[in-house]
């Protein structure tokens, strides 16, 4: 665990994060500073916990905002797409699902054939395994997704 010193409103807050996530959380402090200094420049005279609050509120909102435009334009472009570029983008899906799955059938087998020396050998396989059983899911729902558009398509 590593402790960062942010400043939000013009006062500081000592934070716990995990490592490698101070620069993270650092530029999420600094996002929410932005919102809380407009407050103050707008000459809102309230509490600290509603300086925060009204803050994340507004933070909360961009991204909403942000997150819908997103969601609207992908849905946009893939009903605009082909379909031949939705079966292109689908065939490579597939091949990338295959070679997961090919990948964690090899990581069994090597988990299974070798004896396993120490408990930190077995957390990194898990989590080896893991990232690729999440990819596979990833890879599914992808294929999925991309096979419903192309029988709304047809």
């Amino acid at each position: 665990m590593s402790q960062v010193t942010i400043k939000i409103g013009g006062r500081s807050f000592d934070v716990v994060c995990q490592e490698g996530e101070e620069n993270y959380l650092k530029t999420a402090a600094s996002m929410l500073d932005e919102e809380a200094q407009k407050l103050e420049s707008a000459g809102a005279r309230i509490t600290e916990s509603r300086m925060l609050l009204m803050a994340g509120l507004l933070l909360a909102d961009r991204t909403a905002a942000s997150e819908e435009k997103l969601s609207k334009r992908n849905d946009a472009s893939y009903s605009e797409a082909p379909d031949s570029e939705i079966s292109k983008h689908n065939s490579i899906l597939d091949t990338k699902l295959k070679a997961a799955e090919l990948e964690i059938s090899n990581l069994k087998s090597q988990i299974s054939n070798q004896h396993i020396s120490s408990d930190k050998d077995t957390d990194n396989n898990q989590i080896n395994l893991e990232t690729v059983q999440l990819e596979i899911d990833e890879a599914k729902a992808t294929i999925s997704f991309m096979l419903n558009k192309v029988k709304s398509l047809v």
